[in-house]
């Protein structure tokens, strides 16, 4: 198709979509770079082409004609679509992506995963933050983040989500020595001691799960990664959650204790920034996070 021969100036176009932005002819010109006086030929040049006038002169203002305002809807959405385009365009160039995560779900589910998709993305440089303070979406600093929690989101867009169970664990030197009945008073048990109360406790688990124990933890730990070192270590039983600790339950460094499991009410969510622009590298790493979610 010859659409060029269809198309007005693509000059006049710019023109036109930048003055219907600025609401003003000046403001326009100053953006373009150019005088009022080559932005108002330009747009008469338009109106004549069209056969139309698209503003209505008043004293010291324009009104925009409706035919105006709808084709300046239509270069709006097709200007912003090209500039985006083409920011994707560069952003292969660099292949950059920056994940989010919490320091516990990057230590013990993304690294031991992360080999798998740049050996599938060789020229792609994956930057990884870990943080369990909330990760902000809205800085422009990160392309995709897991994030626990029940969405909506305010800040982002949920692509994929998965549940967890929760289940005491031990290792196995533990459990020889403890045997393998139900919890007890004398269990030593590894307490994480958060802020975020997303992470359960044992008084939790004890309540929800409606055991009656009598217990005070015999560990505290701030972080969930130094609990299940603790665990792993033979130190007494910890609440994993089975999601970050596969690959512990699979090497059998980690066994579960005492029985029983929960639902957790929350999800991991991957989730992309509302304003995330378009890049390839997000998109392959947002595309593999989903499967490996899900796998």
């Amino acid at each position: 198709m010859q659409f060029r021969k269809r198309l007005p100036s693509l000059t006049a176009l710019v023109t036109l979509e930048a003055v219907l932005r600025r609401k003003s002819f000046t403001l326009a010109a100053s953006e373009l770079g150019v005088t009022q006086a080559a932005v108002s030929r330009q747009i008469a040049a338009l109106e004549e082409e069209l056969g139309q006038p698209l503003f209505l002169r008043k004293h010291r203002a324009i009104e925009p004609t409706a035919a105006c305002v709808s084709l300046g809807a239509t270069l709006a959405k097709s200007f912003a679509d090209i500039a985006e385009s083409v920011e994707a365009i560069q952003s292969r160039g660099q292949d950059v992506v920056t994940i989010g995560a919490t320091v516990a779900f990057s230590s013990f589910w993304l690294l031991p995963r992360l080999a798998e998709f740049r050996r599938a993305n060789p020229g792609i440089l994956v930057r990884v933050i870990s943080q369990d303070s909330p990760i902000a979406l809205d800085d422009g600093e990160i392309d995709v983040a897991i994030r626990y929690g029940m969405p909506p989101f305010s800040d982002g867009t949920v692509i994929a989500s998965r549940g967890d169970v929760i289940c005491p664990v031990c290792s196995p030197d533990y459990l020889k020595r403890r045997g393998d009945g139900p919890l007890g008073d004398a269990d030593e048990f590894i307490e994480t001691d958060v802020v975020d109360r997303s992470w359960y406790s044992w008084s939790q688990w004890f309540s929800l799960t409606g055991a009656h124990v009598e217990f005070k933890p015999s560990l505290r730990f701030n972080h969930y990664t130094e609990t299940i070192a603790a665990a792993r270590a033979g130190q007494g039983i910890a609440l994993g959650w089975r999601m970050l600790i596969g690959t512990f339950l699979e090497d059998g460094t980690l066994v579960q204790a005492g029985g029983g499991e929960l639902a957790a009410e929350g999800r991991y969510n991957v989730i992309a920034p509302v304003k995330a622009k378009r890049s390839n590298a997000r998109n392959l790493a947002a595309a593999w996070l989903t499967a490996s979610l899900h796998g």
